[in-house]
């Protein structure tokens, strides 16, 4: 048996069934039902440039591979895990050959394009612009984010969604029909809520559905007449944990990002812990987490506890020196440490307020405050009239700090909790101080 023999023999129950046609290709209806732009080019044979984003199993590779059989151009692939500049010198050497000699454009398709740096990038930039390739890039990453600007500027971005429960059930039924009991004449039937759970425990993800369905096969016994049943049973034993993926540039991200800091704001260290735990077990940057504690921090805490800004910062160093596994202890110390602190926005709102009024009035600074260290400021009168608070009892001495034409608006208004509590009284005593001169 030769390797191209072995392969097909062997290759995953995912790889038999990727489609090699767009009648056989299952959800993204959003950009490849009838009509649509990007089926009507592929169709046409008449694709530009075009990067491919979304999660894993969502049939990014399956797309280029269809693209691969209907185009008329050539069609050369690399993997940007294990492909560097030569690599992408030779593809763009054949690609000029290829136009000079037969007049036939090339497709290059570039799997985990977001793996490739700076520099790599650049090298394709040119040969996109001016046609002599075709770039299809495939990421599951937010290409604005991971893709040059550049490369972005000249393609054309199109979203892959995590499939629909419906969708796989379609998949893992075709599957069934198609490979398990067609190709490869097995005698088996999967319970219709085996069906579901795998769908349901999949997220999304076709790929983890088929391994799923393919280890139920392969690990579940006949019965006396050479039959082969799927139970629910077997279905959970094949999947024995649920991982759900979550885009880290996509709603999943951002929606779990959001429960976890309002849980924090909401003074619940346990539901926080619960979102900090998806957030980790999904893969997430822990230093993506820590940013987030320390603006909420300073957010949602502020002065109703100051050292919480010192913690979170902390914390944000500690993960960046340990790493994932062990950093999810500091995480968790600094988690739950801002769930149980007081809880003041003041800082947060001062912040905005002032910022909204300095852009309507664009203050301009009084003499009095302005530097007078270099020379001939005094003769501008700059610095004239300034008191300097440590001259005075308690390092204080009333004193306009605001521009000439200031509405007595107030900002920071520091709330009766907390640490806070001792600000307001500090401000008071202030007052006292000044009722006193």
């Amino acid at each position: 048996m030769n390797y191209d023999e072995f392969i097909k023999k062997n290759n995953p129950l995912a790889d038999k069934m990727r489609p090699r046609d767009l009648s056989d290709y299952v959800g993204q209806d959003h950009i490849l039902a009838d009509g649509k732009m990007l089926r009507r080019a592929i169709m046409a044979d008449r694709l530009s440039s075009i990067i491919l984003y979304g999660p894993p199993g969502t049939g990014k590779t399956t797309l280029a591979r269809i693209i691969a059989e209907k185009t008329e151009k050539n069609f050369e692939t690399l993997n940007a895990v294990t492909s560097g500049i030569k690599d992408i010198k030779e593809k763009i050497n054949y690609a000029i050959n290829e136009i000079s000699m037969y007049n036939k454009q090339t497709i290059v398709f570039i799997d985990e394009i977001h793996r490739f740096n700076k520099s790599q990038q650049d090298a394709l930039l040119p040969y996109v612009e001016n046609g002599t390739i075709i770039l299809i890039g495939a990421t599951t990453e937010n290409p604005y984010f991971e893709v040059n600007s550049a490369l972005i500027s000249r393609s054309m971005i199109f979203q892959l969604k995590a499939l629909e429960p419906e969708d796989i059930t379609i998949i893992i039924n075709r599957a069934m029909e198609t490979v398990i009991n067609g190709e490869l004449g097995l005698n088996a039937e999967i319970d219709g809520n085996a069906v579901q759970l795998i769908s349901d425990y999949s997220g999304g993800d076709a790929r983890k559905a088929l391994n799923a369905l393919e280890l139920a096969i392969l690990t579940t016994e006949r019965d006396e007449n050479n039959h082969l049943i799927i139970t629910v049973e077997d279905a959970k034993e094949s999947i024995q944990s649920k991982t759900s993926y979550y885009d880290k540039n996509g709603d999943n991200h951002y929606d779990t990002v959001s429960a976890f800091i309002k849980s924090i704001r909401g003074s619940d260290p346990d539901a926080a812990l619960l979102w900090l735990a998806k957030m980790l077990n999904s893969g997430e940057d822990p230093k993506f987490i820590a940013r987030r504690l320390v603006i909420s921090a300073s957010e949602d805490i502020g002065n109703g506890d100051p050292k919480a800004l010192g913690i979170a910062v902390d914390c944000f160093n500690a993960v960046n020196v340990i790493g994932m596994p062990e950093c999810r202890i500091n995480l968790s110390q600094a988690v739950t440490y801002l769930a149980c602190a007081p809880k003041s926005n003041a800082a947060y709102v001062a912040i905005n307020k002032a910022m909204e009024y300095a852009g309507k009035k664009n203050p301009e600074v009084p003499n009095h405050l302005k530097d007078k260290s270099y020379k001939s400021a005094s003769k501008l009168g700059h610095g004239v009239g300034y008191k300097y608070p440590h001259n005075y009892r308690y390092s204080y001495v009333k004193q306009d700090y605001f521009p000439l034409d200031f509405d007595s608006e107030k900002f920071y208004n520091p709330k009766n909790i907390g640490y806070e509590k001792n600000i307001i009284r500090y401000l008071d005593f202030l007052k006292e101080v000044e009722e006193e001169e």
